[in-house]
């Protein structure tokens, strides 16, 4: 007998990926549970596998680094604050966190399906009575209009947020004068993609003539930082949480177009925050 939840979760993660660098990712978790049927009917009861699972998940990869080690020009070894990354491909990355901030895989590439292998494996070795096997599907959101990939790092955050490099796949949604404006969508949604957002008050260094942005931090989990291509960077004069992010849009908006411009910003799945922005 096989039961299914789907939803049970979501992931939000950062991956380094060679081809395209740090890219942010979010996945719908959907499980398989296969056992035998018990003498009360059930194979395993549903107010109890979410949390069993969800607890797993979360004290795993979730809101954390991908990292495929045996990627091309990547070298990790340990340091003082924990992990110490460097990546050379397709840019130069340098970062320094806690171990708990990273999640190593010997691959060259990190893919979906790789990672739901290894997560229904994880998740199979500790199995509840009646459990037989798991297994694990990561399913992104269906695209409805713009979507863009983020990493930033939250220090004030009590939980993984905190860590410097962890990201969000997120729709974009924009309106001018009442009316969604979906070039506007596109534009911006291209602009953020794949970019790495930081608050000004935790750059150690940022003159014009920089073509590097160094962040540090301290939390309470450790020491974080991280060295990345300024052009991959945008700075904000405000924690990067998504409050802020849509509010620097429809600011940013503002500046080159008319009227009253609303964003909606997610931050990963179903949820975000709205702001508003007038053209001066």
């Amino acid at each position: 007998m096989t039961l299914f939840v789907n939803n049970l979760t979501n992931v939000d993660v950062s991956i380094w990926s060679p081809q395209h660098g740090l890219m942010g990712a979010s996945w719908h978790v959907d499980v398989e549970l296969d056992g035998e049927i018990g003498e009360d009917g059930m194979l395993f009861d549903f107010g109890e596998v979410k949390p069993w699972i969800k607890t797993r998940i979360d004290a795993g990869l979730d809101h954390t680094l991908l990292v495929p080690s045996h990627g091309g020009g990547i070298k990790v070894e340990e340091c003082l604050e924990g992990l110490h990354l460097t990546a050379e491909l397709p840019y130069s990355l340098d970062m320094r966190a806690p171990r708990q901030a990273f999640t190593l895989f010997p691959w060259a590439q990190i893919t979906a399906e790789r990672l739901e292998a290894h997560m229904s494996q994880e998740l199979s070795k500790r199995l509840p009575p009646r459990v037989e096997a798991i297994r694990v599907r990561l399913r992104e959101e269906t695209p409805d209009g713009a979507i863009y990939r983020y990493s930033h790092g939250l220090k004030h955050h009590s939980g993984n947020c905190q860590r410097i490099a962890h990201g969000h796949r997120s729709h974009l949604r924009i309106w001018q004068n009442g009316h969604r404006n979906v070039d506007l969508e596109m534009h911006w949604a291209q602009v953020l993609n794949n970019c790495y957002l930081v608050d000004k008050s935790d750059v150690v260094r940022n003159r014009d003539t920089d073509e590097r942005v160094t962040v540090r931090y301290r939390s309470a989990q450790g020491q974080f930082q991280l060295q990345i291509p300024a052009a991959r960077c945008h700075v904000l004069n405000s924690p990067t949480t998504v409050e802020h992010i849509a509010g620097w849009i429809a600011d940013n908006v503002a500046k080159s177009n008319d009227g009253t411009i609303r964003v909606q910003a997610f931050e990963g799945i179903d949820k975000g925050a709205l702001a508003q922005a007038k053209a001066d």
